[in-house]
């Protein structure tokens, strides 16, 4: 029995789950979302008349199913290593994108991640109702494939973060906005990608959204590949007190892309001026492939080498903070886009980041804004007040019983 606004926990959710690694059926098919939440499928089916994205009945036509309106950010991060770790599984990530070339071997357990098309992108126009729709269509017809090759299976169907945050009318306004960030807060954070040498982590990576788009038509989402599902190999990756880089390969990110590296240079020099050492990240470079190799020189990401570097906006775009320049050719074959940018690359202590610098800098526009303004305001009291000063009063009067006065022209 599920408690109105009770969220489950990650024991309690073990609990739950504890039936699936007991049944006959040890294949277990996970759709992984980036967003969703319980009210989607009142809200959109409901909203949208005839145009109900929900198509795919499996809740109705299972045996056995359950529905957890909220479950608790922290369970269902670690959903998938819990997974791994409960049962012999042989796990096979797929995307949205190649769910077609789909192959199971059925005389073994099976842990199927299919990661689902997102529903929030900075580079792709597509609303919530089609993206939704887009993967119901993907969840009946992985299902329908296994069901006609006669395989039995489990299937849940997740995201790594709410899509809403609920909202309560009986709580006071401070205590309400305070849990509405704490909570925000935890729904879009997940554990960083580290690089380790040896015993000691010497780099960590972290980003709210990782995406590319090649020639202006593909779209790749990285971001669950490499900070939820880890399918990402980072072994390539160099670490030292000066030089440092951050190697992601990828092997079959999107149809048509057989490999994608993405590597992130970053040096550690000291400057005189400032009399300290400085971590700058100077390029990016992108191989597909093997062949295709485009590299983007790389403005505004330095932080005092003991720091970590923040940064909201990071990509190819003009208007982004930390911007990201073509260097060739190639380059410009590809738009990045990575939101909530943090990364290290020396000075790592307890494998956690440092204080972040941010890229946002002293003179904001907002902070410009108001001292134009001040400005003006100031100049406009100053000339007022000076020509209030300007102004003299009479000295002589009239007397209507005496002759009439004359004022000379020089005064």
């Amino acid at each position: 029995a599920m408690h109105e606004g009770h969220i489950l926990s990650a024991q309690e959710l073990t609990k739950i789950l504890q039936p699936l690694f007991t049944q006959n059926s040890r294949n277990l098919v996970l759709f992984l979302q980036d967003r969703l939440s319980i009210d989607d499928f009142t809200y959109l089916s409901e909203s949208y008349g005839n145009e109900n994205p929900f198509q795919n009945e499996i809740l109705q036509s299972s045996p056995s199913s359950l529905a957890l309106p909220a479950v608790d950010c922290e369970a269902t991060r670690y959903l998938l290593s819990f997974l791994q770790e409960s049962g012999d599984w042989k796990l096979t990530n797929v995307t949205y994108l190649n769910v077609s070339q789909l192959e199971l071997n059925a005389s073994k357990g099976n842990l199927l991640v299919v990661q689902l098309q997102p529903l929030v992108s900075g580079l792709k126009e597509i609303s919530t109702l089609e993206a939704i729709a887009e993967n119901d269509k993907i969840i009946g017809r992985v299902t329908m494939d296994l069901q006609e090759r006669g395989i039995h299976f489990s299937v849940i169907y997740t995201a790594v973060r709410p899509s809403r945050i609920s909202r309560r009318t009986d709580v006071m306004t401070e205590l309400r906005r305070q849990l509405m960030a704490t909570e925000e807060e935890d729904s879009l954070s997940y554990p960083p990608l580290n690089v380790t040498t040896g015993n000691y982590t010497c780099i960590l990576f972290h980003a709210g959204n990782f995406s590319l788009r090649a020639n202006s038509s593909v779209f790749i989402d990285l971001t669950n590949a490499t900070f939820v599902t880890r399918n990402v190999d980072s072994s390539a990756s160099e670490c030292s007190d000066s030089n440092t880089t951050l190697s992601l390969r990828y092997t079959k990110p999107v149809n048509g892309i057989s490999s994608l590296e993405i590597r992130f240079l970053m040096t550690n020099k000291f400057y005189e001026g400032s009399a300290r050492q400085w971590s700058t990240l100077y390029s990016v470079e992108i191989i597909q492939d093997g062949v295709k190799f485009a590299k983007f020189n790389v403005s505004g990401i330095s932080a005092p080498a003991e720091y970590s570097f923040h940064c909201q906006l990071v990509g190819t775009g003009n208007l982004y903070p930390a911007r990201l320049v073509p260097n060739n050719s190639e380059a410009k074959n590809w738009d990045v886009f990575i939101s909530t940018l943090q990364i290290q690359g020396f000075n790592i202590e307890n494998n956690q980041f440092s204080y972040a610098s941010d890229c946002t800098g002293f003179f904001t526009p907002a902070i410009w804004m108001g001292l134009v303004t001040s400005i003006i305001l100031v100049w406009i009291l100053t000339y007022g007040i000076h020509m209030i000063m300007q102004l003299t009063t009479n000295n002589r009067f009239d007397d209507p019983k005496g002759p009439a006065l004359s004022v000379p022209q020089t005064e």
